[in-house]
C-alpha cells in the first residue's frame, strides 16, 4: 500500500521535479560557488514549511519529522549540486547559460530528486515515526570535498543519523533500472602534481640543456612500474597522467615541464606505500637524467564503502519497488566519491540509477559535454528514495 501511495505522490510531483531539474541544468554552478542553488533549494524546502538550515557555506540541512509516534531514529538521504568546468554541446532548450559550466556528471538530477523527494516525505509525515535529515551537499567534484567540509561543521549532528543513503545517476544504465553493490565500491582518488626541472635551451643543442621533456617522457613511464611491478596483483589500482605541459617550440626545450594525474587505490596500507614510491620514481628518474622533480601527492577522497545491510536493505527495497528484473548488480569502479566521507562515519549505501535510453540517443557518458539523461528516471529517483528511507525508519 505504502509503494503505492509514494508512486502516486512521484508521479504526482514529476512536473515539478521536472521543472527544477531543468532550471538547474541551466543554471550551473562549479564547486563550492553553489549560491543560487542553494537560494532555489531553500526557498522550494521553505515553500513547503520544511525546516532547513545553511551549511558548509553552500550547503543545507533540512529535517522532516514523522508525526505517526516519537521516535529517535534518524536516517540521512544525501543529493550533491555542484557542476563541472566543461561547455556544454547538447543542443536542448534548457541547455546550460553558463559559458564553460554544465552539469555533466547528474548533480541537477540529484538535487531536483531529493528535492522531490522531500516532498513526498513531508506529505507523507504522517505515515511514519523517525527523522529523515536531508543533505543537500556543494563540492563533490572538488577537494577537500564538501562532504568533509559539511561533517566538519556537525551536518550529522543535532540529530546524527544511525545510516545513510546516497544516489547516482549512472548512463551505462537502462531508465527504470536501479544498480546496487555491498562491501568496497568506489576507489579512494588521489592527484599528482610533479614539476619536471632542467635547464631549456635550443633544440639543436641538446648537449647544452638539460632535456625536462625527456625526464618527464620517462618520468610518465616509470611510474606505470608503481602499478604493475609494485602492487600486489589482486589489489585494484590505477595510476594515470592526465596533464602534460612542456611549454617549449620546434626548436626551444623549455626549462620546465608540468604533469598531473591521478592515482586510484581500495587499500589504504597500499595507497600510503604508493605515495611515496610515485615520489622516489619520480625524483630519482629526474636524477638520472641530470634534472630534478618536486612532488606533490596530494589525498583525496578516501574508497566508497557500501554497508553490507544497509545495502542489502536498500536492493530488497528496489525489488519491490521496480522488481527483480529491473535491479542490477554492480562492478567494483576505479571512479572517486565524497559519499565515501558519510560512510567512514556510519553505515552508507550508494546506489546507481539508470538514466540510458539507446533509442532516443541518451547514452553519452559522465564527464562528457554531451551528457543527459533520460528524464524519466526522475519518477522513479523520487519516489523509490523516499521509500528506502520509510523501510529504514520501519526497521
Amino acid at each position: 500500500m505504502m509503494i503505492e501511495l509514494i508512486k502516486q505522490k512521484s508521479l504526482e510531483y514529476f512536473d515539478e521535479v521536472l521543472r527544477l531539474r531543468r532550471h538547474l541544468h541551466q543554471h550551473p554552478e562549479l564547486s563550492f560557488e553553489e549560491f543560487k542553488t542553494q537560494a532555489l533549494v531553500k526557498e522550494q524546502l521553505s515553500a513547503k514549511g520544511i525546516e532547513v538550515t545553511s551549511i558548509a557555506n553552500t550547503g543545507l540541512v533540512a529535517l522532516i519529522k514523522g508525526e505517526k509516534s516519537v521516535s529517535e531514529k534518524v536516517i540521512a538521504l544525501r543529493g550533491d549540486m555542484d557542476a563541472l568546468p566543461i561547455t556544454e554541446e547538447n543542443e536542448i532548450d534548457y541547455k546550460s547559460e553558463n559559458l564553460g559550466v554544465m552539469h555533466a556528471c547528474g548533480h541537477d538530477v540529484h538535487t531536483s530528486s531529493l528535492l522531490g523527494t522531500a516532498f513526498i516525505l513531508h506529505d507523507l509525515r504522517a505515515h511514519f515515526s523517525g527523522t529523515i535529515k536531508l543533505l543537500f551537499q556543494p563540492g563533490e567534484e572538488k577537494l577537500p570535498g564538501g562532504a568533509s567540509i559539511m561533517i566538519a561543521e556537525g551536518a550529522l549532528q543535532n540529530p546524527s543519523p544511525t545510516g545513510i543513503f546516497g544516489q547516482h545517476v549512472y548512463p551505462d544504465l537502462e531508465v527504470g533500472k536501479l544498480g546496487f553493490r555491498s562491501g568496497q565500491y568506489m576507489a579512494a582518488c588521489d592527484e599528482i602534481y610533479i614539476e619536471v626541472i632542467g635547464k631549456g635551451g635550443h633544440g639543436a643543442l641538446p648537449h647544452k640543456t638539460i632535456d625536462a621533456v625527456l625526464a618527464a617522457s620517462h618520468i610518465v613511464i616509470a611510474l606505470q612500474t608503481i602499478t604493475s611491478r609494485n602492487r600486489q596483483p589482486d589489489m585494484p589500482s590505477v595510476l594515470s597522467i592526465g596533464k602534460f605541459i612542456a611549454n617549449g617550440a620546434t626548436n626551444i626545450l623549455p626549462n620546465s615541464v608540468h604533469l598531473e594525474g591521478t592515482f586510484r587505490s581500495f587499500d589504504e596500507a597500499w595507497r600510503t606505500k604508493a605515495h611515496q614510491l610515485i615520489i622516489d620514481v619520480a625524483q630519482n628518474t629526474a636524477k638520472a637524467f641530470g634534472a630534478r622533480a618536486e612532488v606533490e601527492v596530494r589525498k583525496g577522497y578516501p574508497f566508497v564503502y557500501n554497508d553490507p545491510e544497509l545495502t542489502q536493505l536498500a536492493r530488497q527495497c528496489a525489488v519491490d519497488y521496480v522488481g527483480e528484473e529491473n535491479v542490477v548488480d554492480l562492478d567494483l569502479r576505479m571512479t572517486g566519491e565524497d559519499f565515501a566521507y558519510y560512510s567512514q562515519e556510519m553505515p552508507g549505501s550508494f546506489y546507481r540509477l539508470g538514466t540510458r535510453n539507446e533509442a532516443e540517443g541518451i547514452i553519452s557518458a559522465l564527464h562528457t559535454p554531451t551528457f543527459n539523461v533520460d528524464e524519466n528516471s526522475l519518477k522513479l529517483s523520487t519516489g523509490f528514495m523516499a521509500y528506502l528511507a520509510l523501510k529504514e525508519l520501519e526497521k
